[in-house]
């Protein structure tokens, strides 16, 4: 079988020391297709951690097979999305844990592409964000918005050097702060299940119209861990960030200080990293507004 593999896919799986699997990948596909009785399509661009491919059902129902590159494990997509059930989420039609591979039905264009303004774009996400929420309790197997932060605060004083040390010290002692605030207020007896990263590009539109998420990293978490996002998303908008944080809690009547400080955390983490990696200009924007809030 010829695949067209993305250039992104390929550098990850190379840099990592896997070429081998490059080489097992036709084969893998092909074996999957038999089994689940799918017709191949052209595959997405864009992502660097799993092979995206269009696939049709045996019955014509269009899909999407997601196969995990090695080192970048699906599980916790998976489980985040069998306890979405398909409301907020793609749903999960199939999946085959030791190959990575999800079999997902297909969405249409992405939010981004479709709605012009972008701040109507927060509101349709606030949607979608209460769509996906449901408790969950702690015998589910998902880390925790505390432990989140504080996998984020070990990260981000070693990433803000490597980094050039791209903001200012008062911003990261700032996000610092907040990521401790958030920690402690995790509650397992109000956790939710939030997506982790919500925003246009990952907000694709349904056949009845709404819209519904893709790649959840699958979380425990307090709603304002997902809206923080929200907040995050867009910095050259040019609104006023308060104000978006307080229409997203009235929207959803979730805490704005929690929101807000997610928000923060957000931000800050994203604009190192994506310094990091030289992902411009949407890094030093990220920042600038960081910095400015923070002064």
């Amino acid at each position: 079988m010829s695949l067209d593999i993305p250039d992104q896919v390929r550098k990850t799986v190379m840099a990592e020391g896997n070429g081998s699997w490059l080489d097992e990948l036709p084969g893998m596909v092909g074996s999957l297709a038999r089994e689940w009785s799918l017709t191949i399509g052209a595959g997405f661009a864009g992502g660097h951690a799993a092979l995206v491919v269009e696939v049709t059902l045996a019955d014509g129902t269009p899909a999407v097979l997601k196969i995990g590159v090695p080192g970048h494990d699906v599980g916790r997509e998976a489980m985040a999305l069998r306890l979405a059930d398909g409301r907020g989420c793609a749903e999960l039609l199939r999946e085959d844990m030791g190959r990575q591979a999800l079999l997902l039905e297909r969405l249409g264009a992405p939010m981004h592409d479709v709605v012009t303004d972008r701040a109507s774009r927060h509101d349709l996400l606030c949607e979608v964000a209460v769509r996906l929420w449901r408790p969950v309790g702690p015998d589910i197997g998902l880390p925790t918005g505390a432990e989140l932060a504080e996998q984020y605060a070990d990260l981000l004083p070693e990433l803000w050097e490597q980094a050039g040390r791209p903001c200012s010290p008062a911003t990261v002692a700032d996000a610092l702060d907040c990521m401790n605030r958030r920690r402690l207020a995790h509650d397992d007896r109000s956790a939710v299940l939030v997506h982790g990263d919500i925003h246009e590009m990952n907000a694709l539109r349904a056949s009845d119209g709404s819209y519904k998420l893709i790649d959840p990293a699958g979380l425990r978490a307090e709603p304002a861990c997902d809206l923080g996002t929200v907040v995050r998303c867009t910095p050259d908008l040019g609104d006023d960030l308060r104000t978006r944080t307080e229409r997203l809690a009235s929207r959803t009547g979730v805490d704005a200080t929690a929101i807000w400080e997610w928000g923060t955390v957000h931000r800050v983490v994203s604009g190192v990293y994506a310094c990091s990696i030289g992902f411009q200009p949407f890094g030093d924007l990220l920042l600038a507004e960081a910095d400015r809030l923070t002064g």
